[in-house]
């Protein structure tokens, strides 16, 4: 099954809404062990690159729109991450008409591409790539072994939970939480807390889709 990348662009608004939404719980969580305005600055910026997404047409050009925004408006390293992520996404799905878990997968997987050629994180180090690492492999086994896309997303959700909760347990190695060395451990990250909530989003959104588009397909049968 497939959606279009017009329907698609549903995708950026929904994570959009979802990062304005738990813009207070990121930045109580980022206040254990950083500077507390990690909601507030993604806020800012997906706040401003609403105005823009509500005017593209398509998946391809709310993503690009997105990541520059994020880019130019986010203080830090996490609009350059972010930013990278949804670049990412944006050039492995380039301007397909139709979206199916193929592209998804290379969506995924040139977005952790991006991570690692700009920043040097790695799994286990308490940031959002312990999050986004297992969220592209469950993807990718799950749908490799199935051509199930529902099934690969539903697993790469459930890999971001996970890998969200783990970041607990971990001390920081980079960013200003490693300043706190083993007092670090025990709290989660704020970073993979944002990446889980997008990644879950991004996933939630294109199953909404997939059922949308069989049951059309489904309708038009009947018709």
């Amino acid at each position: 099954m497939s959606f279009t990348n017009k329907e698609g662009k549903l995708i950026v608004l929904n994570i959009i809404d979802t990062i304005q939404k738990h813009k207070d719980y990121l930045s109580e969580i980022d206040g254990a062990i950083g500077d507390g305005d990690h909601g507030i600055n993604m806020n800012k910026g997906v706040t401003i690159a609403k105005s823009q997404v509500d005017k593209n047409e398509t998946l391809s050009e709310a993503l690009c729109t997105l990541s520059c925004v994020l880019m130019e408006k986010i203080g830090g390293s996490m609009g350059p991450l972010y930013g990278s992520i949804f670049m990412g996404m944006q050039a492995a799905l380039g301007n397909a008409e139709y979206i199916n878990g193929a592209i998804i997968e290379k969506m995924l997987k040139q977005a952790y591409d991006n991570i690692q050629m700009i920043s040097p994180a790695k799994p286990g180090d308490k940031t959002l790539v312990d999050v986004l690492a297992p969220a592209v492999s469950a993807y990718a086994s799950v749908f490799e072994k199935t051509q199930d896309t529902c099934a690969a997303l539903t697993a790469c959700s459930q890999a971001a939970e996970e890998g969200m909760q783990v970041t607990c347990d971990m001390q920081a190695k980079l960013g200003r939480a490693s300043r706190l060395k083993e007092k670090s451990i025990g709290h989660q990250d704020a970073g993979a807390t944002s990446c889980c909530l997008i990644l879950q989003t991004f996933c939630s959104t294109i199953i909404a889709l997939e059922k949308a588009s069989r049951k059309e397909i489904g309708d038009a049968a009947i018709c």
